[in-house]
C-alpha cells in the first residue's frame, strides 16, 4: 500500500459538490487500476473537503468528558441512533459508516439528522463515492434504484465549535475499486479508508479528538501501515496535543485464527508511539443486524487510544435498541477521559 506523495489541501466546506454526469461516467469506464484511481480521486472535489454544520450547545467543554465511538452500518435509524446514545450525555460522537444520500438510507444526510437530535455541530469527510445501491443485504432498504450523492464516510458531532479540523487519507491506490488489490464486485467504489481529526477547546486546553475507520479486507500489515499514515497525520495537524482516536480498526480481520485482535501490530505501534488503548473496555463489539453480511462472526473491532488523557470509565454500548432490535451490526464503544495537557 502506498499514498501519493503529493496530497491535496483539506477544504472545509458547508456544501459537498456532488459528481457530475461526467465525472460518474470517467468513473465507470476507467480501468480498475492503482493509477487510474489515483487520478480520479483528484478529480472528485469532495475526496478532499470536510463539511461542516449543525450548532454547537457549548462554547468550550470541561477538563473531561464523554466519549463515543460508533460504527453505524450505513445509519440506517438516525434518529433512533441518536436517541439510544443520550443516556450516556457524549460530549462527542465519533462515528464511521454514515451515508449521505444514499438510496439504503432514503437519500439523507444521516450525519446532520443525528446532529440536529444531539443538538450538536458536526464535521462530515468522504471515505467512499458508492458506484452502486451497496451490497445484496442492503438493497431491500433502497427506496431509489439511484444514489441522489453516493457519499459514505465518517463523521464527528460536537457539543462545541471545531477550532479546526481536517481529513487524514490512509490510502489512495483503490482497495474497493482496482481488480488488482483484490476489490469486491458488489460493492464498487472511489475512495479508500480515511480519518477525520478536529480539535475543541476544553479547560484544560485543545483536544485532538479522531475518527477513523481501517481496512477490514485486509491483513494486520497493512492495518499497520495505516495506523502509522494516521499518526503521522495528526502529529502534523495537532503537535503536541492530547489526542483520543476511536473507531472502528477492524482488528483480527483475516487475522487467523478465528479472527484473533490480539495479533495485531498496529497496538504495539500507537503504545510506541505514546498512545494508551486503556479507554476500551473488554468485551467484543460485534453483532448480527438487519444488514450485516457476517452475522455469525463475533469480533472485537472497536477502540479508543489516547494520549495526553486519563482514562476514568469505559464501557461497551449495546446497539440493540428498546425494542431488540439491531441499530448496527457494532455496539458502541465509550469512555470518559480527562484532558491532561502535555
Amino acid at each position: 500500500m502506498t499514498l501519493a506523495t503529493t496530497r491535496p489541501a483539506i477544504t472545509v466546506t458547508d456544501t459537498l459538490p456532488p459528481v457530475t454526469v461526467d465525472e460518474r461516467h470517467r468513473l465507470l469506464t476507467a480501468p480498475r487500476t492503482a493509477e487510474a484511481h489515483r487520478a480520479l480521486m483528484a478529480e472528485v472535489p469532495a475526496m478532499s473537503m470536510v463539511q461542516t454544520g449543525g450548532t454547537a450547545s457549548a462554547p468550550q467543554f470541561p477538563a473531561t468528558l464523554s466519549v463515543v465511538a460508533w460504527n453505524v452500518e450505513r445509519c440506517l435509524f438516525p434518529e433512533d441512533s441518536a436517541a439510544h446514545l443520550a443516556p450516556r450525555a457524549p460530549d462527542i460522537v465519533l462515528l464511521s459508516e454514515v451515508d449521505h444520500g444514499m438510496a439504503r438510507t432514503g437519500q439523507r444526510h444521516t450525519t446532520e439528522v443525528m446532529a440536529k437530535a444531539m443538538g450538536m455541530a458536526y464535521a462530515y469527510g468522504v471515505e467512499f463515492h458508492e458506484l452502486d445501491l451497496g451490497g445484496p443485504t442492503e438493497r431491500v432498504f433502497c427506496s431509489d434504484d439511484f444514489n441522489a450523492l453516493g457519499w459514505h464516510g465518517n463523521a464527528i458531532l460536537s457539543k462545541v465549535p471545531f477550532e479546526s479540523v481536517t481529513l487524514i487519507r490512509l490510502d489512495d491506490h483503490g482497495h474497493w475499486f482496482s481488480e488488482a488489490a483484490g476489490a469486491d464486485p458488489e460493492q464498487p467504489r472511489l475512495g479508500g479508508r480515511m480519518a477525520l481529526a478536529a480539535v475543541v477547546p476544553t479547560d484544560a486546553g485543545p483536544l485532538c479528538v479522531v475518527s477513523t475507520h481501517l481496512e477490514s479486507n485486509s491483513g494486520s500489515d497493512h492495518r499497520a501501515r495505516q495506523m502509522q499514515i494516521l499518526l503521522d497525520g495528526i502529529d502534523a495537524f495537532a503537535p503536541a496535543m492530547p489526542v483520543l482516536i476511536g473507531g472502528d480498526l477492524n482488528t483480527g480481520n483475516h487475522v487467523p485464527p478465528d479472527f484473533d485482535w490480539r495479533g495485531e501490530a498496529l497496538f504495539a505501534m500507537a503504545e510506541e508511539r505514546g498512545y494508551s488503548w486503556t479507554f476500551t473496555a473488554e468485551g467484543m463489539t460485534t453483532r448480527p443486524s438487519l444488514i450485516t453480511p457476517h452475522p455469525t462472526r463475533v469480533m472485537k473491532l472497536d477502540w479508543f487510544a489516547g494520549r495526553g488523557l486519563t482514562p476514568l470509565d469505559r464501557a461497551v454500548i449495546p446497539s440493540l435498541d428498546a425494542n431488540g432490535r439491531p441499530l448496527s451490526d457494532h455496539d458502541a464503544v465509550w469512555c470518559r477521559a480527562g484532558v491532561t495537557p502535555l
